[in-house]
C-alpha cells in the first residue's frame, strides 16, 4: 500500500470485522455513510441477509452502525441469501434504499424499495410489492437526481437498463428502456452520477475476473461512451460493484477484492471485503487508471477526538497479534461486533493479543490523564493496553477491565460498567492502538465506548 498524505491512511480492505460487498456512499451532512451488503462468515456461494451501514467523517476510521434493513423487511419477497448490492439516496429529508430480491416463481428478481427517516435507518418496505417487476436481470439498481430534479434508475446484469423516476421515488413514468448498444466491458454493478457537466457510468467490467470500468455521456441517458478502466481485471476478485463520491475536496472510488477470504484460507469462497481510494479526475473529466487496491488508498483527511465519546466499533484496523515471528499479525483474527436494541452496536471477540487501530488521534499539546471505557462480560483478569503508534509503541496506560485473577467468570448477559485508569504520554497527534489482554480463549470483553479525559 502506497503513502499518498498526511501520517495516516486509510487501510484497505477498510472493513475487517466481517466481509462486506457492494459498496454504497452517501454523503449527507458531512458524513460518509457506507452502505454495503453482506456475506455471512460461512458462506460459500452468495448468503448475504441483511444491509449493513458504516460511517466516517475522515475516510480512515469507520464506525460500525448495524443492519439498517434486511430480506425481512420486505415480507413479501422470498426469505432466501440474495441481500444484494443496495444503494440509497436522500430527497425531500426522505432516504430510499433500492434493492434487488427475489420473489415466488420465474423470472424471479425484481427490485425493491424502502424508506427511512435518517441515514442510519430503520428503513421500512415502501409499497408492499416490488418497484420493478421480476425479470431475469433486475439486480443492482443505482440511482441519481439530476439538477433539474428528474431521478434516474439504473440497473441489470448483463444488460443495462432505466427508467424515470417520479418525484415520490417510488414509483416511476414511462417505459423501462434497455441501453442499446452494450457499453464496453459492462458487466454488472452500475453505479451512475453526475459532475461537472459529465454523466457517468461506473462498473464491473465483464467477468471473470471483474475489474472496475467506466463510461460517460453528455445526457443522463446516453449514448454512452465507453473510457477504460478504473481498476484492471483482477484474479483476485471475480466480482466487483463501484461506489463514487466527491467528499471534503476530494474524490473516491469504493469497490471490493476477496482479501480477507484468502487471508483466513487459499479456497475460494463468496466472501468480500470492501476497499477504498482517491483520485483526482483529469482536467477533461476522465478518471485516471489506479491498477489495484495494493496500489492506492486514501489519506486521512480529519483527526479524531478523543475527548468525546467514542464509539468502541469505530476502527481504523483490526487484527490480532501473532506468537510467531514469520507472521506477526494476523488480521483475520480481530474483533468483530455484535447489535442489540438496548446498546447498538458494540464490540466483542476481544481475545487474548487482538487490538484496534484508531487512527489520526489528536490528543493535543498538554495531552490526557485518564482513559474511560465501558465495558462488560470481562473476564478475570482482562485487562486493555494503550499503545501510541504501533502494537508494540510506547506504553500509554493499562486498564484493568475484569476483577483481579483468580474471580469468579462474569454471569452470563450483558452490564456495562466504566472503567478508569491514568495514562501518561499521551500528547499530539498519534495512531492509537487498543490492545486486549487476558488468559484463556475466547472473549475477553465487549466494549461499548471509550473517551479520554485532561
Amino acid at each position: 500500500m502506497i503513502a499518498l498524505q498526511g501520517k495516516s491512511q486509510a487501510e484497505n480492505p477498510i472493513i475487517q470485522t466481517r466481509f462486506t460487498a457492494d459498496p454504497a456512499p452517501l454523503v449527507h451532512d458531512g458524513v460518509v455513510y457506507l452502505y454495503t451488503s453482506h456475506d455471512e462468515d460461512d458462506a460459500d456461494g452468495f448468503k448475504m441477509l441483511n444491509w449493513r451501514l458504516y460511517s466516517s467523517t475522515d475516510m480512515a476510521n469507520w464506525t460500525d452502525r448495524g443492519v439498517v434493513a434486511s430480506l425481512k423487511t420486505f415480507p413479501w419477497a422470498v426469505q432466501t441469501n440474495d441481500a444484494w448490492a443496495p444503494q440509497v439516496i436522500e430527497r425531500g429529508g426522505k432516504f430510499f434504499l433500492y434493492a434487488p430480491i427475489t420473489v415466488p416463481g420465474k423470472p424471479r428478481n425484481v427490485i425493491a424499495v424502502a424508506v427511512a427517516d435518517t441515514p442510519a435507518g430503520p428503513f421500512k418496505d415502501a409499497l408492499g410489492k416490488p418497484l420493478i417487476a421480476p425479470a431475469g436481470d433486475n439486480i443492482d439498481p443505482t440511482v441519481w437526481i439530476d439538477d433539474d430534479g428528474q431521478a434516474y434508475l439504473y440497473w441489470g446484469n448483463p444488460d443495462l437498463w432505466y427508467v424515470k423516476l417520479n418525484k415520490d421515488m417510488v414509483s416511476y413514468a414511462g417505459p423501462i428502456t434497455k441501453v442499446q448498444p452494450r457499453i464496453t466491458d459492462y458487466q454488472e454493478g452500475p453505479w451512475f452520477y453526475k459532475r461537472k457537466g459529465h454523466y457517468y457510468m461506473a462498473f464491473a467490467s465483464t467477468c471473470c475476473s471483474e475489474g472496475i470500468g467506466y463510461a460517460m455521456s453528455a445526457k443522463p441517458t446516453g449514448p454512452w461512451t465507453y473510457k477504460g478502466p478504473i481498476m484492471d481485471h483482477d484474479t483476485r476478485a471475480t466480482g466487483n460493484h463501484p461506489g463514487i463520491i466527491d467528499y471534503k475536496g476530494g474524490s473516491y472510488v469504493f469497490g471490493f477484492s476477496y482479501e480477507h477470504n484468502f487471508a483466513l484460507t487459499p479456497i475460494h469462497h463468496e466472501r468480500r471485503s470492501v476497499s477504498v481510494a482517491r483520485f483526482e479526475y483529469n482536467a477533461d473529466g476522465t478518471i485516471p487508471n489506479l491498477h489495484w487496491w495494493d496500489k492506492v488508498s486514501a489519506p486521512q483527511i480529519g483527526t479524531l477526538d478523543p475527548y468525546k465519546r467514542v464509539e468502541a466499533e469505530t476502527i481504523a484496523w483490526t487484527s490480532r497479534i501473532r506468537r510467531d515471528r514469520d507472521r506477526p499479525y494476523d488480521w483475520a483474527m480481530g474483533v468483530t461486533t455484535a447489535q442489540n436494541d438496548r446498546t447498538g452496536v458494540y464490540v466483542t471477540r476481544a481475545t487474548d493479543r487482538s487490538y484496534i487501530k484508531v487512527a489520526g488521534v489528536d490528543f493535543g499539546k498538554a495531552g490526557a490523564r485518564t482513559f474511560v471505557a465501558t465495558v462488560a462480560n470481562a473476564r478475570p483478569g482482562a485487562a486493555i493496553e494503550l499503545h501510541a503508534d504501533a502494537v508494540g509503541g510506547p506504553l500509554l496506560g493499562t486498564l484493568q477491565a475484569g476483577p483481579p485473577a483468580p474471580a469468579p467468570a462474569p454471569a452470563p448477559g450483558v452490564r456495562w460498567q466504566e472503567r478508569t485508569t491514568t495514562v501518561s504520554g499521551a500528547t499530539g497527534l498519534r495512531d492509537l492502538y487498543i490492545v486486549f489482554r487476558g488468559k484463556g480463549d475466547g472473549s475477553l470483553m465487549d466494549v461499548d465506548s471509550w473517551r479520554f479525559t485532561r
